[in-house]
């Protein structure tokens, strides 16, 4: 059995070969990359990309980089493309930009990035300020146009939505969304979907963690907008919950070979999920994460069962 160090090294060895426009991994090839159409514009991506919260925000802040360069590397060897960032993530969005710049990926890598310029403590946002933030997530990034811009926590939703719609207009924003990850603001959040033009939403969903089930994620298919899936694992919250516990072996049946991947694929088995977005530091957590993307998904009897056997364990201390 090939062990992760051994995966990583392969995959890393492959990554200049990767990066070539001409290298793309086999649809027919059963251990590709599942992809998702973005519904209102076709585009089709891989299901599992990479989040910059957390610990790549706290290594951006450092003076060592290298676990990030090879954690981007990494993703577009492996078969993802999806990198979701925010201004509010300290560091993440520059070094993230720099190092796909170094590393000659840019231009493969699908960028979503965030706007909120509302102060703190405020309730609205200065238009130049806006702009400005905006201006500043081309020049890190490197792509114009952006890939996605999403309206960070629903913040003044009548200014900068509309300015992501003027720049959509104006071809320098591919797509345009609005991210909420607060259960109180999900009403907001249902009427945004309802009555706006976007593409994509980002929203919070886990195992232990469906309320999106109810109303979100149903008027995401009926609407048409993308779905970003952040915090997947609850933070540490289910790996608190789970411990030292082993994977059951009815996870085989679908092609499950590890707890991130068993969290994964219970988000990426609902039909409206387009990509999921665990952050990570590390290389090898990314491989073990991209891996839920390939091979099969649970079906609804398989869901129902691993619901069960999350929701019978203690809760996290």
């Amino acid at each position: 059995m090939t062990t992760r160090r051994e995966c990583l090294k392969s995959v890393l060895a492959a990554a200049a070969a990767a990066t070539l426009p001409h290298a793309r991994l086999s649809a027919a090839d059963p251990g590709a990359m599942r992809t998702r159409t973005v519904p209102r514009s076709g585009e089709r991506l891989p299901v599992v990309g990479l989040g910059s919260s957390a610990t790549f925000a706290q290594v951006a802040r450092g003076e060592d980089v290298s676990a990030l360069r090879e954690v981007l590397q990494a993703l577009v060897a492996g078969g993802g493309r999806v990198f979701d960032t925010a201004p509010a993530y300290g560091a993440s969005e520059e070094v993230a930009g720099a190092i796909a710049r170094e590393l000659g990926i840019g231009e493969q890598v699908f960028w979503a990035t965030k706007l909120n310029a509302v102060p703190r403590g405020g309730d609205s946002a200065d238009p130049a300020a806006a702009r400005e933030q905006l201006e500043t997530s081309f020049r890190r990034l490197g792509k114009d146009p952006l890939d996605l811009v999403q309206v960070h926590n629903l913040a003044d939703i009548p200014s900068q939505l509309g300015l992501l719609q003027r720049y959509r207009a104006d071809g320098r924003v591919r797509h345009i969304g609005v991210t909420s990850t607060s259960k109180q603001a999900y009403p907001r959040l249902v009427e945004v979907m309802r009555n706006e033009e976007i593409d994509f939403i980002g929203v919070d969903y886990a195992i232990d963690n469906r309320d999106v089930e109810e109303t979100i994620l149903p008027l995401a298919l009926e609407r048409r907008i993308g779905v970003l899936v952040y915090l997947p694992f609850g933070r540490t919250r289910l790996w608190s919950r789970i411990g030292e516990r082993p994977l059951p072996e009815w996870a085989a049946d679908f092609d499950c070979g590890s707890w991130a991947q068993f969290m994964l694929k219970f988000v990426l088995a609902h039909p409206a999920v387009t990509c999921v977005t665990p952050a990570t530091s590390k290389a090898r957590h990314l491989l073990d994460n991209l891996g839920a993307g390939r091979g099969r998904l649970p079906d609804e009897a398989q869901r129902r069962r691993m619901v069960e056997f999350i929701d019978a364990l203690p809760p996290a201390p």
